[in-house]
């Protein structure tokens, strides 16, 4: 595998984005220096500025502007009812597409009762724009998808495993990895004529919040009563945000879209910078920031 291909080489930038993110976060943005964070990172504002643009198409003012509050507040303003399927809003092709040629389906409830008992997961790594990707893999579409920094392979792969303990784990082959890979995070490679195809493995309930997610489109925001009203269920926001908490795939179910009360970035299964950076990399796909 060549190293110089889009994903490794955002997975090498992600990196520096991870440090960046951590610094814009703890500062009102408004106090941030762009140049004196590019020295602290041994780097120019030129090569900064180059980075940004080459992991997401922003400058890293822009980025900056995309996980603030005000953003994300914005993102509300923006979002159309989830069951509304229209496309009023001025998404870029790219993420039209993405938005369109994710299928899913649902495997029986038994599946899921006898803990994934018959099921064959083949599995493996792949580098992404958020770091190490774990792809988990079925006959019938991908069950599962987590992320992790390098050296924390084996815990994340033990965490995806305790949600379906009977199953039979077998290591997939690197070169379907890869393809899998660079069809969920390669915008070159989104083709509506080679969908993802995604299989969710829950209960009932799990699985109408997990499909709920999957209207929320790019560079959109919704709460958990929003999501919890949709299905009809308007009081159950809270057992929404756990199972928002249990998705097993992530980025392509965006549980990262579901915000808390008063716009504020909650947490994230996979850590909140990584939402932090999976929000701003949308917002340049769906050129929402300045």
């Amino acid at each position: 595998m060549n190293d110089m291909t889009p994903l490794f080489a955002q997975a090498k930038d992600y990196s520096v984005i991870t440090k960046v993110i951590e610094e814009l976060s703890a500062r009102p943005a408004d106090e941030h220096d762009f140049e004196a964070l590019a020295g602290d990172l041994n780097m120019t504002s030129r090569q900064l500025t180059a980075l940004f643009k080459r992991w997401a198409g922003l400058t890293p003012k822009a980025f900056s502007q995309c996980v603030t509050l005000n953003r994300a507040r914005q993102m509300l303003k923006e979002n159309v009812p989830l069951l509304d399927t229209s496309y009023e809003l001025g998404l870029s092709s790219a993420a039209r597409l993405y938005d369109l040629f994710v299928t899913h389906d649902a495997m029986p409830p038994g599946a899921y009762k006898a803990k994934g008992e018959g099921l064959e997961i083949r599995y493996g790594f792949h580098p992404s724009p958020f770091g190490q990707v774990l792809i988990m893999l079925t006959d019938y579409g991908m069950a599962g998808q987590a992320f992790c920094d390098e050296g924390e392979e084996q815990a994340a792969l033990e965490d995806m495993t305790r949600r379906w303990p009977n199953a039979t784990y077998l290591n997939a082959e690197p070169s379907e990895i890869r393809q899998w890979a660079e069809k969920i995070f390669d915008p070159k490679k989104w083709n509506q004529d080679q969908p993802i195809k995604i299989v969710m493995i829950g209960t009932d309930f799990e699985v109408r919040v997990w499909q709920t997610l999957l209207r929320i489109k790019p560079g959109q925001a919704t709460f958990y009563g929003d999501i919890a009203a949709s299905i009809g269920n308007p009081k159950a926001a809270r057992a929404v945000g756990a199972a928002v908490g249990r998705n097993p795939i992530s980025f392509v179910v965006p549980c990262h879209r579901v915000i808390g009360k008063n716009a504020k970035l909650t947490g994230y299964h996979w850590g909140l910078t990584r939402k932090q950076a999976i929000l701003g990399w949308e917002a340049g796909l769906v050129g929402g920031a300045e």
